[in-house]
C-alpha cells in the first residue's frame, strides 16, 4: 500500500499552495520521490474545497486527482447520508469513499465495494483516520460479490449505487442504459431489490426524470435534485422493492448553499394540477434556481410562492411584493424594452449587463453580440416572451435581503 512518512507529510504541508507544475520542475530532496508527493499535492488542491475534512487530514492518502474530480463532495455525501438510515447499506461504487463515510454516520453498518484495488486499499487507510469505525471495505465487482451475498434482504435496508457513467473511449453518457451497471434493464433492478429493501441511485443531472421513472415501472418512491450553490451536481432515485403510486412520488428540488438549504418539495401529481395566473412583469422578477427548473416545477413554483407567471412557456415570475423565501434569485424591474442595440445603449450606455435568455428565440450569445453588450455590471437583461408573445427585454436589478 502507498504509505506516507512524516518527511513526505510536511513536504507536502509545506508545498499545498505551490503551483505543481513548477513544483515538478524542482531538484527532489534527497530520500524523497517528488512525483508521487507532487501527486498528493495536485489531489488535495483538488480537495481542499469539495473535502475539507480529508484535505485538512495529513495523515490520509489521496487518490490521482481525477478521482477526487469524481467523487461527491463532503456537501453532497451529507445530503445523500440524510436519505438513508436503518441496520446495513451496501454501497457497491466505492472509490474514494466520500459517501460511504457519510452513510457511516447513518447506518449501523456499512460495506464498501470498489473494483480498483488502489482506490480500496486507500479507503481501508482513510476511514478509519476520519472516525469511520463501521465500514467493511472489500476489494471486487459490486455485483459479483452482491450474487454472493450471505445475508438476507430483512437484514439489508439500502444499496447504493453510481453506475459508471464513461463509455468506452473515455466519454461520458447520460442515459442510464448507456450506464454499467444498466439500471434501464427490470432484471437488473429485480436482482438489486431480492438484495436490498431500497436503492439509493445516482445519476447524471443530465437525465430526463419523466423518462427515467417510468423505465422503474413504479418503484421510484422518490427524487433528489441536488445542486451546490445553482449548479446541479447530481439527481437520485429511491427505489422501492414495493409498488408506489407514481402520482405520490415525492420531488425534492435542492439547493446546497454555504449557510443555508433551501428545498422546495412536492408530489409529482401537483405540477399538473396546479392551477397558475398568467400575468405582465411587475415591480418584482423571480427566476428559479437550477434544481427547481431541473425538477420541473414551472406552475407549482408560482402557486406555492403566491407569484405570475409571465407566460406559459417563460419560466420567469413576478410580484408587486417581494417574496424572501423564493428559491432562486430575486429582481427588481426597470424597464422593458425591445431587442435593439438602440434602445439597450439608451437605457445602459456602457452596454456593461449580465444577460439571461428564458423562452427566446436567441441564444445568450447571439444575442450578446446583437446587442454590442459586454459582460458585468450591475444591470440583469432577461430576455423572454411575453404573454402576448412580444419578444422582449426585461432590465432589471438584483434584490439582496439586507443583513442586520
Amino acid at each position: 500500500m502507498l504509505t506516507l512518512s512524516l518527511a513526505e507529510q510536511e513536504f507536502i504541508r509545506a508545498h499545498l499552495a505551490d503551483d505543481v507544475r513548477a513544483l515538478s520542475l524542482r531538484t527532489p530532496p534527497q530520500g524523497l520521490d517528488l512525483r508521487k508527493l507532487v501527486a498528493q499535492i495536485a489531489a488535495r488542491q483538488k480537495a481542499r474545497e469539495k473535502l475539507p475534512a480529508w484535505y485538512a487530514n495529513d495523515a490520509l492518502i489521496f487518490p490521482p486527482a481525477l478521482s477526487v474530480e469524481q467523487a461527491s463532495s463532503e456537501q453532497t455525501a451529507r445530503y445523500k447520508a440524510a436519505l438513508v438510515n436503518g441496520k446495513r447499506l451496501l454501497d457497491l461504487t466505492g472509490g474514494m469513499g466520500v459517501d460511504s463515510l457519510a452513510f457511516a454516520q447513518q447506518m449501523e453498518q456499512v460495506i464498501y465495494i470498489e473494483r480498483n484495488d488502489e482506490l480500496a486499499q486507500l479507503a481501508a487507510h482513510n476511514l478509519p483516520l476520519l472516525g469511520a469505525i463501521n465500514i467493511s471495505v472489500q476489494t471486487g465487482d459490486g455485483l459479483a460479490f452482491l450474487a454472493t451475498y450471505p445475508h438476507t434482504l430483512e437484514e439489508t435496508d439500502w444499496i447504493y449505487l453510481d453506475p459508471h457513467r464513461r463509455d468506452a473511449t473515455g466519454g461520458k453518457v447520460v442515459q442510464l442504459q448507456d450506464c454499467e451497471p444498466d439500471m434501464s434493464q427490470p432484471s437488473m433492478q429485480a436482482f438489486l431489490l431480492a438484495k436490498a429493501k431500497r436503492i439509493l441511485l445516482k445519476a447524471s443531472p443530465l437525465l430526463d426524470l419523466n423518462s427515467t421513472v417510468q423505465q422503474f415501472m413504479g418503484r421510484v418512491e422518490s427524487i433528489h435534485v441536488v445542486a451546490v450553490s445553482g449548479e446541479v451536481k447530481e439527481i437520485l432515485f429511491t427505489i422501492s422493492n414495493q409498488p408506489v403510486a407514481q402520482d405520490n412520488m415525492l420531488v425534492n428540488a435542492v439547493n446546497l448553499l454555504t449557510n443555508e438549504t433551501k428545498t422546495l418539495s412536492f408530489r409529482w401529481h401537483e405540477e399538473r394540477t396546479t392551477n397558475v395566473t398568467l400575468g405582465n412583469p411587475r415591480t418584482y422578477l423571480y427566476e428559479p434556481n437550477a434544481a427547481v427548473l431541473k425538477a420541473g416545477a414551472f406552475r407549482l413554483v408560482a402557486a406555492r410562492y403566491g407569484l405570475t407567471k409571465i407566460a406559459q412557456n417563460s419560466h420567469l415570475y413576478t410580484s408587486d411584493e417581494v417574496c424572501w423565501d423564493f428559491p432562486g434569485r430575486i429582481f427588481s424591474l426597470i424597464d422593458i424594452l425591445k431587442a435593439d442595440a438602440k434602445s439597450v445603449k439608451a437605457r445602459i450606455p456602457d452596454l456593461k449587463a449580465n444577460l439571461t435568455v428564458r423562452n427566446f428565440p436567441q441564444t445568450v450569445a447571439e444575442l450578446r453580440k446583437k446587442l454590442s453588450l459586454r459582460e458585468g455590471g450591475d444591470k440583469y437583461i432577461m430576455a423572454t416572451t411575453l404573454l402576448n408573445g412580444d419578444k422582449r427585454l426585461l432590465i432589471t436589478q438584483k434584490v439582496s435581503r439586507i443583513q442586520p
